[in-house]
């Protein structure tokens, strides 16, 4: 069985969560707490397998709880709170920033006509992410040096025309830490695959926007690719870039199991682009990006994946280092170094 703690200042909430945790047999509920201070010494002695966590609580709130925890003692955490609807995506994204693996809305109250909807929405979130393994997350992220190859064979390398990011779960802190870290004569375009939850895409673009000057655009049929733009894929479409350097939206298929948004964009990139690509795969459970980022590597791409230690969740990353994918493991903060350094400001689609 899953253990739960429910991390509530609210008595009542608590007290319905409990119900419903109870309610379901693949759950039980290890512990409770009130306050961000407890649930950071709850976390330490319960070890629980995932953590509900609120976001206002008295003495310490529940991202300085989050933080403190994924330092210390990860575990995945659901941020559950009236905060998070898709209009404040502010607080949505600042959960992620602190280390929550997902962020779901609360219920308004028994009787309500959400109410079931969001509770059985939570509990699915709950079951899915007590499966994924966290990691310890740093307190501050060491700023490595360049790669030694670049240095080596600047002169070899071949002329860069175009970046495509990939990532899931723990993606949005990890592209703003990078899209934010780029110098303001980088102008080459940037093409995002987000796997997120329907709704959230415009509010993840609204809070990105105070990290980076660049246009962010969520991409349309037909739109040509402009240097110094981000372009991001519509949510639940796959996008593909055709010869005269357009986007083109196709519907994804029905069936989930062949959903492989950050697959089909790569692809794409490594067809039109080749050698001319730089490919990213970001933080992320499950395998989409590895087989697309193993063809731009066979196309003469440059390939590059996030590291274990600064990623929420190593799936992705670590199914294209098995497919030997991945040219480069960087942290964020290399990633962006690397775009800066490498990638030439006049660079043309």
């Amino acid at each position: 069985m899953i253990s739960v703690l429910i991390v509530d200042d609210s008595l009542t909430t608590r007290e319905f969560l409990k119900h419903v945790i109870d309610a379901d047999p693949e759950l039980f509920v290890a512990g409770e707490a009130a306050s961000g201070t407890e649930a950071v010494d709850k976390a330490r002695s319960l070890k629980p397998d995932v953590i509900i966590m609120d976001i206002q609580m008295p003495d310490m709130n529940g991202y300085a709880a989050t933080r403190e925890i994924m330092e210390n003692w990860p575990v995945p955490i659901v941020i559950h709170s009236t905060l998070v609807s898709p209009e404040q995506s502010d607080n949505i994204f600042a959960a992620m920033s602190a280390g929550a693996v997902a962020v779901t809305e609360k219920p308004p109250g028994i009787g309500h006509p959400q109410c079931d909807l969001l509770t059985r929405k939570l509990l699915r979130t709950v079951k899915l992410m007590s499966e994924i393994r966290v990691v310890r997350r740093k307190k501050q992220m060491k700023v490595a040096a360049r790669p030694k190859r670049l240095s080596a064979e600047k002169a070899k390398e071949p002329k860069r025309r175009i970046v495509c990011i990939g990532a899931s779960t723990g993606g949005p802190p990890v592209i703003q830490s990078i899209i934010s870290n780029l110098d303001d004569n980088f102008n080459l375009p940037i093409i995002v695959v987000q796997h997120i939850a329907k709704g959230f895409l415009s509010g993840m673009l609204h809070w990105l926007k105070s990290y980076t000057k660049r246009p962010l655009i969520v991409a349309k049929n037909g739109d040509h690719i402009k240097n110094n733009h981000i372009y991001f894929a519509p949510e639940d479409e796959n996008l593909k870039i055709t010869n005269n350097k357009q986007l083109i939206i196709e519907p994804q298929k029905p069936d989930s199991a062949l959903k492989r948004p950050i697959n089909h964009l790569f692809k794409s990139a490594a067809e039109i682009y080749g050698k001319g690509a730089i490919g990213i795969l970001l933080t992320g459970m499950g395998n989409d990006g590895a087989a697309g980022l193993k063809e731009l590597k066979e196309r003469g791409a440059a390939t590059i994946v996030q590291d274990r230690d600064t990623s929420v969740i190593f799936g992705m990353p670590q199914e294209a280092i098995k497919l030997d994918a991945a040219e480069f493991i960087m942290t964020p903060a290399e990633i962006s170094k690397y775009l800066n350094e490498t990638v030439k400001a006049k660079s043309l689609v």
